[in-house]
């Protein structure tokens, strides 16, 4: 399937691609992209099968997203990229990264869900499965801000995020755009076991309480050694809305510093770059 994209940048830049967690759409990297094309990059961010524009059909297994990507960035004539996978997002980029190594210069998982407890899986499906009708986008807003782990997330930064996705339906009443039998399958998926760990330069962007655990960070710490950098950021688990600058700065950061320009890939909680550019020991 050829998924509905976002761009923002030129055309010949270094592309970047972004894949966005469940019940999302590839939007939502809006700020993020912007940033990164004021660095001279491309980026293009997909809606995943059973989001946003993309179709809704089945199959929705972590192969056939990856499929999916990979068709649109053949499509598309993207042939190098970095990869950035937020929640669900980061288990289909992994497994993107480690499918076609060779066209991936590196990876940004933003607290992924690589590998998570069935009971919580249960949980996110049974809560995701339930009809979320309104009778007006405000009721919608008023949903996502109260939402588990919703902590620092400006109610604008919401409500323009309703704006573009929530749609209205023969009854009247509105709904986002997720397909969520689509997203009670990957909730599914990611009770699996993690993807390969692909050896490419890689940033982890984590939270208290992350799905990235200190299991999975023992794994990827042993199969990256010195590939990888963990960041830790405040507040709740969708680091975009709830911890935007500090995110954005990791990112742009690892690209920088330890991204795939750079022999030398850094932890960036161990060192921080001057005003001249250069990289410096944290003391």
């Amino acid at each position: 399937m050829l998924l509905n994209v976002c761009c923002w940048g030129e055309a010949h830049a270094k592309s970047i691609v972004c894949i966005h967690g469940l019940t999302q759409r590839g939007g939502v990297f809006g700020p993020l992209a912007e940033r990164l094309a004021e660095l001279s990059y491309r980026v293009v961010s997909v809606d995943l099968r059973g989001h946003g524009k993309s179709g809704h059909e089945p199959p929705w297994s972590t192969e056939r997203h990856v499929h999916d990507v990979l068709e649109t960035l053949n499509s598309l004539g993207v042939q190098r990229y970095t990869l950035i996978g937020h929640s669900f997002g980061g288990r289909v980029a992994a497994a993107t990264a480690a499918a076609a190594a060779e066209s991936t210069e590196s990876l940004v998982l933003l607290d992924p869900g690589l590998e998570i407890p069935p009971q919580r899986a249960l949980q996110g499906a049974e809560l995701d499965r339930l009809d979320w009708s309104f009778e007006r986008p405000e009721g919608a807003i008023n949903a996502l801000l109260a939402g588990n782990g919703v902590i620092a997330t400006s109610r604008d930064t919401v409500a323009a995020y309703v704006a573009e996705d929530v749609r209205k339906g023969s009854d009247g009443r509105y709904r986002f755009s997720f397909c969520p039998s689509a997203v009670v399958a990957a909730w599914s998926e990611m009770c699996l076991p993690a993807p390969p760990i692909a050896t490419l330069p890689t940033l982890v962007v984590c939270v208290e309480g992350s799905l990235f655990t200190a299991s999975l960070e023992e794994r990827y710490r042993a199969g990256l050694s010195s590939l990888l950098s963990v960041v830790r950021v405040p507040n709740g688990h969708n680091v975009l809305w709830e911890s935007a600058e500090e995110t954005t700065e990791a990112v742009e950061r690892f690209l920088r510093v330890g991204g795939p320009d750079s022999a030398t890939v850094v932890d960036p909680l161990a060192a921080y770059i001057d005003d001249s550019g250069s990289l410096q020991p944290l003391l």
